[in-house]
């Protein structure tokens, strides 16, 4: 496939997403979180065509929370390596806790990936064991990377947390290939968060839903855009294909009350996705 911050100190200068980099700060942007009533609120997007990072409230993106549902990512990956899944049809029966109309059932990996079946990655996650959980966010030092006691609940219960920054630097090296894992497993992976795929743009991306460690409610959204755009190449190009990959890479998370239910918090964070996105420029339709 053709893919080509002083934390006060160390975050920033370890971040694999803002290494040798140039950073522009969007002040801006935080209109668009206003606009949704949210006082508190972060987004980082690498743009790789132009190696520059751009942010809103740098302070947060620096900030760790838990991944909550955002773990599904790294709870499949490490699934695939180990071959607790061979692929993403690994059925699972329903455990009959009741969560809802479109979870309660069995279901395989990409099911739940989509649903984001908590019942299915809890048994995934005790199926890994927490030998090779701990061994896999060793290498890759993902986030804080503690567990806690219980391996079906450390990435809910604030044991594990991560930034912003984090996720994309995590988030980067998985849309490059560049994860400690074989080639299939993280085209799996990717291809699961693929959620919109029109002519010119692909959008993958994992919500997460949890809560903090004073209570109030954290939202995530963290992903991927491509961007294609045909492109006469010149004859002695290493690209054959006349289409080039625009890649952005992105993380979004913002906190709001307990229980809060004034709007529809579910669909507010892809839509502040999709406008901090587009203001940016990287929705384009040719």
């Amino acid at each position: 496939m053709n893919r080509i911050l002083l934390l006060g100190t160390f975050i920033l200068l370890t971040c694999v997403s803002c290494r040798d980099t140039r950073i522009k700060e969007h002040n801006n942007w935080k209109t668009f979180f206003e606009k949704y009533n949210i006082k508190n609120g972060c987004f980082i997007m690498t743009d790789h065509t132009h190696e520059t990072v751009h942010l809103y409230n740098k302070k947060r993106c620096l900030q760790r929370f838990t991944p909550a549902s955002t773990f599904k990512i790294f709870n499949s990956l490490v699934a695939l390596e180990t071959a607790v899944a061979q692929d993403e049809t690994l059925v699972i029966p329903w455990d009959s806790v009741v969560r809802g109309p479109d979870r309660d059932h069995s279901m395989n990996m990409k099911e739940a990936f989509r649903v984001s079946n908590l019942g299915y990655y809890q048994e995934l996650a005790r199926r890994i064991g927490a030998a090779d959980m701990k061994h896999y966010l060793d290498t890759i030092q993902y986030g804080n990377m503690q567990m806690g006691p219980d391996i079906d609940k450390f990435w809910l219960d604030n044991s594990l947390q991560i930034s912003a920054d984090e996720q994309v630097g995590f988030l980067k090296r998985l849309y490059f290939e560049q994860l400690p894992f074989t080639l299939r497993t993280q085209t799996i992976v990717r291809s699961m968060m693929l959620r919109e795929d029109t002519a010119n743009n692909k959008l993958y991306y994992k919500t997460g839903w949890g809560t903090t460690p004073t209570g109030t409610d954290v939202l995530w959204v963290v992903g991927f855009l491509e961007h294609s755009e045909e492109f006469k190449e010149h004859a002695n190009s290493m690209n054959k294909s006349d289409v080039r990959n625009y890649p952005y890479i992105f993380a979004l998370n913002f906190e709001i009350p307990k229980g809060d239910q004034s709007q529809n918090w579910a669909e507010v964070r892809l839509r502040l996705l999709r406008e901090l996105l587009t203001n940016f420029g990287a929705f384009k339709t040719t």
